[in-house]
Parts: C-alpha cells; sequence; structure tokens
C-alpha cells in the first residue's frame, strides 16, 4: 500500500464549551497582536451557540464515516485526528500515532482550495508539530485540493437542489449565490503560481454545481467572514452586500450555496444561517442555505477515492476544465503569510 500506514484527518479545531472560546481564538491569533476587544467581539459568535464550535463534534462524525467506508473498500489504514488550533493538536496526535509505531501517513485536509490559510498554512503546522514530536514523527504526506473532485461537487450539487425546493412558490425564479471565506486580497494573488487560484478554483466548482444542478441562469460568487482592518483589502463582494444588490435587482429568492466549506462550522452558522439570513429576512428575500458535504456519502466516498490514489495509483478523478492537482504542491505555491482571519 505504497508505504503508509495511516490515514489522518487534519482540521481547524473549535472550542467546546465556553471557557474554551478565547483561548481557542489566541490560538487562532497567535504572534498577530489582536486585541483582547477584537477576540470579544468575535467570541460573542460563538457564545449565541453555547460556547461551542460544531466543527470538532462534525470531525468526529466524519471520521466514523471514512472508517466505515474504508472497512467497505478493504482500505486497512486506521484513522487519526489532529487540529491546528485546540485539542486534539496535530502534536499530540503526532506522537500518539509514532507511539503506536506509524511511520508514513496521508493527511485529508478539511479545505478544498488553493490558499496560504486553506493550503500552505496546513502543511506549515504539520510540520511543527513533527519537530516537536522529533525524530520518531512519522512521515506526512498532504492529500491534493479536491474542489473538482466529482463526489465533492455532486454533494453539492444535491444540497443546493434540496434548498431551491424548499423555496415554496419561488419555482426556478430565485438567485443562485455560493459563498466562501473571504481572503486578503493580497493572499489571495499569492495563491497560486500565476496568481488567483483561490478564486478561479471557487468559481470552477460553482460553475459545476450549477451546472449538474440545471440552473441556466447567471450565479453569483460572494464571500463571508472578513476580518482584519478595514484598509486592508478583501475579497468581495461580502454575501450582505451581494443580498442587498440583488434584493434592489427585484430578486425575490436566493439560495446559498457554501462552496468554500466542507461542514457546517461557524462561519457557515453565524455568517450564512444568522447573519446573512437576517439580511435576506430585512430585504424580504426567501432564504435557503443548502447543506455542505459534512458526512454525505458521496462526500465520504471522495475521501476513500483520494486515498486510493496513493495507495495503489487509482487514476485521479476529477472534472472540469482545471484538472487534478499535484499531489505534492512545488514550493511557494500558495504563497506567504499575511494577515489572516480571526476566527473560525
Amino acid at each position: 500500500m505504497a508505504g503508509y500506514d495511516a490515514f489522518l484527518l487534519v482540521s481547524f479545531g473549535g472550542p467546546e464549551g465556553p471557557a474554551d472560546v478565547i483561548p481557542f481564538l489566541q490560538n487562532v491569533t497567535a504572534g498577530r497582536n489582536v486585541p483582547l476587544d477584537r477576540l470579544e467581539r468575535v467570541a460573542e459568535h460563538y457564545y449565541e451557540f453555547g460556547g461551542v464550535s460544531p466543527i470538532n463534534q462534525q470531525c468526529r462524525e466524519l471520521i466514523a464515516a471514512v472508517e466505515k467506508d474504508f472497512a467497505g473498500r478493504d482500505v486497512a489504514l486506521p484513522v487519526y485526528w489532529g487540529n491546528r488550533n485546540w485539542d486534539p493538536y496535530l502534536a499530540d496526535t503526532l506522537e500518539r500515532m509514532a507511539a503506536a509505531g506509524v511511520t508514513r501517513a496521508l493527511a485529508f485536509v478539511t479545505s478544498a482550495y488553493s490558499s496560504f490559510s486553506s493550503c500552505r498554512q496546513y502543511l506549515g503546522d504539520i510540520e511543527k508539530a513533527r519537530q516537536q514530536v522529533g525524530e520518531r514523527a512519522p512521515q506526512v504526506d498532504k492529500i491534493r485540493q479536491y474542489f473538482n473532485h466529482p463526489g465533492f461537487i455532486s454533494s453539492f450539487a444535491a444540497s443546493a437542489a434540496q434548498a431551491a425546493v424548499s423555496l415554496t412558490g419561488a419555482g426556478d425564479d430565485f438567485d443562485l449565490i455560493f459563498t466562501a471565506h473571504s481572503i486578503p486580497v493580497s493572499m489571495a494573488e499569492a495563491s497560486g503560481p500565476a496568481g488567483g487560484a483561490y478564486q478561479a478554483q471557487l468559481a470552477e466548482a460553482a460553475r459545476l454545481v450549477a451546472a449538474e444542478l440545471g440552473y441556466r441562469r447567471p450565479w453569483y460568487l460572494a464571500y463571508s467572514s472578513r476580518s482584519g482592518p478595514p484598509s486592508q483589502p478583501w475579497l468581495e463582494p461580502d454575501i450582505n452586500d451581494l443580498l442587498t444588490q440583488r434584493a434592489s435587482a427585484g430578486s425575490r429568492a436566493v439560495a446559498v450555496v457554501p462552496i468554500g466549506f466542507v461542514s457546517d462550522h461557524m462561519e457557515v452558522r453565524f455568517d450564512l444561517d444568522v447573519e446573512a439570513a437576517r439580511t435576506a429576512e430585512r430585504l424580504g428575500l426567501k432564504f435557503a442555505r443548502a447543506a455542505t458535504p459534512g458526512t454525505d456519502p458521496r462526500f465520504v466516498s471522495m475521501i476513500t477515492d483520494l486515498v486510493c490514489e496513493r495507495l495503489d495509483g487509482t487514476t485521479p478523478l476529477a472534472i472540469g476544465a482545471l484538472g487534478a492537482g499535484p499531489d505534492t504542491c512545488p514550493a511557494g505555491c500558495c504563497g506567504g503569510a499575511p494577515v489572516r482571519p480571526a476566527s473560525r
């Protein structure tokens, strides 16, 4: 099996109670001199949900689904889980893996796209964790980006179709809006060898979902979760600004598809289900939000597909114009580290 003896789920992490929130946000923003009052404002998003981010429970559910899929497809790899910013921390997980005799693992990251924060930073955090463990640390190879894998696209197309159906009385007369986490323009421009890979990949995924959905009108791409100083340009339009524009243009209903996210974590639950939904209500827009892949069987099967590509040389699956990305990110593929989002 290509020398791999474990599978590692690598995620962002999140607080699991009110007392965790500020320490978690301090982990996320370490070294960036973010004022405490800014962290306290972001913390309110978590307190609105009892101080618990949904992301850790979603990782537990995904692990259970992956283990079941692995068993059904004879993938004999134990499954581990490590986070960048909260327990279980990557370094602790790698220590457990080393103690169990793991020497080489495949890492699946819960972000499908190319940018510093969605790719390069994960690589850096994995390497930092390996250094903390020392010589016993297993080698960890990150699985490629998967924004155009058919399992990723089909899971979003199915949930977008359900969202559209829920817009009772709207018929086909609704706007299809895709959303992703905004990042600084400087980060976006450094997201690939030619720059702009993040936006290009998002646009391609959105196009593929719209096509599978059979949506023939123009669709839109917006962003959420902007952070950082107002003087720093970030990717636009913000989802709330776009909703305002569409209402002014006469739109009556919107189906919002969080194409930039693989699970319903805080940016989805608060920025879309709370803030964007309130904006739509104020504007008189019918609003439906599509589910993220989560543990959709198509998405889970995609993870196994990506593992099998590395284990036995199975042909990489990718649809659309951009093709399958490389197994190994070229040096500097996702640029450096500008100011990053303060929360997830």
